[in-house]
């Protein structure tokens, strides 16, 4: 369309210059009679008549009217005309010649099919046609629209100005975008930094700089990137003069990070770091801000040389740890909410910017916490007590077992040694049994306190987790917190009167439970043995008791020793062997005849030596 028209235009202007290079000869030609009439009225005799003194103005006037009769407009001229009527194909427009021009209906048809024009309206149309045997114009107002159009957009982009224009729809590589006659708008001229949903710009209104056209080629290139960054510039020189260290300026949220949120203040962006954003703990900037919140911030430290800018907000109020140490003595109770949770500890936020650690080993005085988790969640509100402050560090150390009393300030007076005591098994280990006693504390009876006879290998071997046992405390360390006890204990130790049982010499029979290198070791009632060294064996000489003997065997000994503290009992077989032998010996040299002989003598006084050196 526009070619066309720039087609009919070069054909306009020729047309134009031919036509009035004709009217200016028709001009000369048609004015000569006149002057002739004029030279007629002088006299015969050549003297002139008067002429009235306003004869060449009437003259001239005339001339005027006849000019104007024949005066035109060029085709492709733009003129300004009033609508007279209004008819089913036409709408009728007087532009000031002898004929009326005409315009087709369907130029003042709106998008429903209404007629916008209205008799008395001025309005501008070009000159598309002339008939010169009918006498009418064929007028167009779309193409007067669109060369006022062009006329802009070459004023605009002479002038750099700015037009606008409403985005209809998206294209290969931007936009195409109604300014009066479609033009393109390149993505990257879009905005000042990428778009992320391009369709949010469909059906918007902007400003646009004309970046180059060609009207042959119907072709605009605009720019909505090249204003927004004229503004900015604009915004940056005012703000970088009115800002300055230490003034609180309001900005608003441009892009958040993990680190801190950048802040636009009016075509400068500061920076405001996580650390800055408040006196308490902060995970991420996304839980306290989001991108177009208007926010208030003090300005920490200006470059203006780099144009970098660092913000703060906690600045804005005064530092809660400057008051913390009369708010928080030591000693005092407090109660916080818990905000985070480690391997050491928990840490509990008293108040925006005020935190304190519970030590993993703070929060029981009896139990062994391994993980603050077990004891505490993120979000529990807990009652502790300040056990140390340091503001200058900024460090708070809390307890919560300080909370309610030590249980092993009063467990001594509540169970003296030797009470007899009643507890589940909570736990069973290699070396001994855990009983429950209060709560959070147990006893220990040791595998050695189990029992006093029997040798037990594992505890498990005697009772299982769950079973109710009853023993004796036999000690209490408090600083220690252990609490020991037994259950040997409520039974007599079989040791101690085990002299009386077994005295030295005398004779008993037991059953071998091991044998060893070193000798036999007899079971003489239950959880009591005696050793039979391998020198006590036998009165002839062997190598191990296995030669002699095997476990499970029934042996008759005699009692040789008795140590109860060490708890061992010394047997010996061959004293019972060579004891035998010298009351045989004895009974046969009791029994035997007077000697008859001198050899008989000799015989029996041998034996009585004999029996006399064993």
């Amino acid at each position: 369309m526009v070619d066309e028209t720039n087609k009919d235009e070069t054909q306009n202007e020729e047309q134009t210059e031919i036509t009035d290079d004709m009217a200016a000869e028709q001009l000369k030609t048609e004015s000569k009679p006149q002057k002739e009439e004029v030279k007629a009225q002088e006299s015969p005799d050549g003297s002139s008549e008067d002429i009235p003194k306003d004869a060449g103005d009437s003259m001239e006037s005339v001339m005027d009217m006849y000019e104007e009769s024949f005066k035109r407009f060029a085709e492709g001229e733009v003129v300004t005309g009033r609508i007279i009527s209004i008819d089913k194909d036409h709408v009728l427009i007087d532009i000031g010649y002898k004929s009326e021009g005409q315009v087709r209906m369907q130029e003042f048809l709106d998008e429903n099919g209404n007629i916008t024009a209205k008799v008395g309206d001025a309005i501008e149309v070009m000159v598309e046609w002339w008939d010169d045997e009918e006498e009418r114009v064929l007028l167009s107002k779309d193409k007067a629209a669109n060369i006022k159009i062009w006329e802009s957009i070459k004023t605009s982009y002479d002038e750099e100005g700015t037009v606008k224009g409403t985005i209809t729809n998206r294209v290969k590589g931007g936009f195409s975008v109604d300014i009066g006659v479609p033009a393109f708008l390149p993505g990257s001229q879009a905005d000042l930094r990428p778009i992320r949903n391009l369709d949010e710009m469909v059906g918007k209104e902007f400003d646009f700089k004309i970046l180059k056209y060609n009207r042959k080629r119907s072709n605009i290139v605009l720019s909505r990137r090249a204003i927004l960054e004229k503004e900015l510039d604009e915004k940056r020189t005012a703000t970088l003069a009115n800002i300055e260290e230490g003034k609180v300026v309001e900005g608003a949220v441009k892009n958040i990070t993990e680190y801190g949120v950048f802040v636009d203040l009016g075509g400068v962006d500061g920076l405001l770091h996580i650390t800055d954003i408040s006196w308490g703990r902060v995970k991420h900037p996304s839980e306290l801000f989001s991108i177009g919140d208007d926010i208030t911030v003090k300005i920490l430290n200006l470059d203006l040389e780099n144009e970098r800018v660092s913000l703060g907000m906690k600045q804005l109020a005064e530092d809660p740890w400057t008051t913390a140490a009369e708010k928080y003595a030591v000693g005092s109770r407090v109660t916080g909410k818990v905000v985070s949770l480690t391997d050491y500890g928990a840490f509990i936020e008293l108040e925006e910017g005020i935190e304190g650690l519970i030590h993993v080993s703070e929060m029981s005085w009896t139990r062994k916490i391994r993980h603050p988790s077990k004891v505490v969640s993120v979000g529990d509100e807990v009652e502790a007590v300040v056990l140390d402050i340091k503001p200058e560090s900024r460090r708070i150390s809390l307890g919560m077992k300080q909370v309610v009393p030590n249980p092993w300030d009063v467990i001594s007076g509540k169970y003296p040694i030797g009470t007899t005591i009643e507890g589940k098994i909570k736990n069973i280990t290699d070396f001994g049994l855990f009983i429950g006693i209060d709560e959070g504390i147990d006893g220990l009876v040791h595998i050695s306190d189990i029992s006093w006879t029997k040798r037990i290998k594992h505890p498990s071997e005697l009772y299982k987790k769950g079973d109710v046992v009853q023993a004796i405390v036999l000690d209490i360390e408090k600083n220690n917190e252990r609490f020991s006890l037994g259950i040997k204990q409520l039974q007599n130790d079989p040791w101690q009167s085990v002299s009386e049982r077994y005295e030295v010499g005398k004779e008993i029979t037991g059953t071998i439970t091991n044998l060893t290198d070193f000798g036999v070791f007899v079971e003489l009632e239950e959880g009591i043995e005696g050793l039979v060294h391998i020198s006590e064996i036998s009165k002839d000489k062997i190598k191990s008791p296995t030669e002699k003997f095997k476990v499970g065997d029934v042996i008759t000994s005699r009692v040789m020793n008795i140590n109860t503290e060490e708890r061992r009992i010394g047997l010996s077989i061959k004293r019972l062997e060579i004891e035998d032998e010298q009351n045989l010996l004895s009974d046969y040299a009791n029994n035997i005849r007077p000697a008859t002989s001198s050899f008989g003598e000799i015989l029996r006084e041998n034996l009585q030596e004999k029996l006399n050196d064993d």
